[in-house]
């Protein structure tokens, strides 16, 4: 399949674009470089730079037809979201309506979508499922959650194929792709920081939640599970259907047990320090994926917390080798 891969010089959608181009397909990655790497985009990979609202009708409308579209382009700090909600609703929202309406017009079949555990806000229960009501607590999970709507009215509407994904903590490296963000909020990343000596240590939001430590437990994503979960939600996709699933390795690890899998990594102590809780967050978030392995047939084979700190280490530390080497 021909597929445009939009901010795929971040992250997820990196990582994604990899291993769609090991499967044999034709990517083309999109991305303004706001928040994304250019050498993160793949080799293989036809790479236009630029905003995709404003580059998705021509891109689509032209030239060799595309058989999909996977959308993991969007703002995604809660901070950011909660002071500047206008940057997200526009963002995200707008783009997207802006790239979906693209794809009408170019006849354009297939939608993964990157949605995230946000639009559930804070659970009554875990592990979450797909049916549990979805409350976001911040702009950015409402706006991602208006989203779902819109592709949703597009799928009964118009025929499109669309699936979303809704990822709880994705983390860990593939393919010499990893997560290196200028503004990072992701606690491994966050933990080998300390490690790597970029950070004097690392806080622990909470040492009384109701937990088998007092720490805040969370359910943890290795990359190329996820990866391998866009694959599979854009081969059985069906037209006029929106299906939605969670994404998460269904086991919880607490920050402190993340912290620990750290130091063993990395072979020395990481420095903690214990501090208050923050406000809204839960005590626990796990998810259910148990649909995705149903129906999509998904089935998480790294769901080791060592293995995936080992990975985002391996990551982490080369490429603070390489941009020693390269001063």
């Amino acid at each position: 399949m021909r597929l445009l891969v939009t901010g795929g010089a971040g992250y997820v959608g990196s990582v994604c674009a990899q291993v769609l181009l090991e499967s044999g397909h034709e990517v083309v990655v999109v991305d303004d470089l706001s928040t994304g790497n250019r050498d993160l985009v793949p080799a293989g990979a036809e790479f236009v730079e630029g905003d995709i609202a404003e580059l998705a009708p021509s891109l689509l409308g032209s030239g060799a037809p595309f058989d999909g579209v996977l959308h993991f382009a969007a703002m995604s700090l809660v901070g950011e979201s909660v002071e500047y909600p206008e940057k997200y609703w526009f963002g995200n929202v707008v783009k997207s309506l802006q790239l979906i309406e693209a794809m009408r017009n170019a006849g354009v079949p297939r939608l993964v979508f990157s949605s995230t555990a946000a639009t559930y806000g804070e659970p009554e229960v875990t592990p979450i499922t797909e049916d549990m009501p979805t409350r976001p607590t911040n702009p950015y999970g409402a706006s991602k959650l208006a989203i779902d709507h819109a592709i949703t009215s597009y799928a009964v509407a118009h025929g499109l194929a669309a699936t979303s994904l809704r990822y709880f903590n994705v983390a860990g490296a593939y393919g010499g792709l990893g997560e290196n963000r200028v503004i990072e909020t992701h606690l491994i990343p966050l933990v080998l920081q300390v490690a790597l000596g970029y950070r004097e240590q690392i806080a622990v939001f909470g040492t009384d939640w109701p937990t088998k430590d007092g720490t805040a437990v969370r359910d943890y994503i290795h990359i190329r599970d996820l990866a391998e979960a866009h694959m599979l939600a854009l081969q059985s996709s069906e037209a006029g259907k929106h299906r939605i699933y969670n994404l998460g390795s269904g086991e919880g690890f607490s920050v402190r047990e993340v912290i620990a899998a750290c130091e063993e990594v990395v072979g020395k102590p990481i420095k903690a320090v214990d501090s208050p809780r923050r406000p809204g967050d839960p005590a626990v978030l796990i998810a259910s994926s148990e649909r995705a392995m149903t129906e999509l047939g998904w089935k998480p084979q790294h769901t080791s917390l060592h293995e995936i700190v080992s990975d985002a280490w391996e990551f982490l530390r080369d490429l603070g080798d390489r941009a020693h080497a390269a001063r």
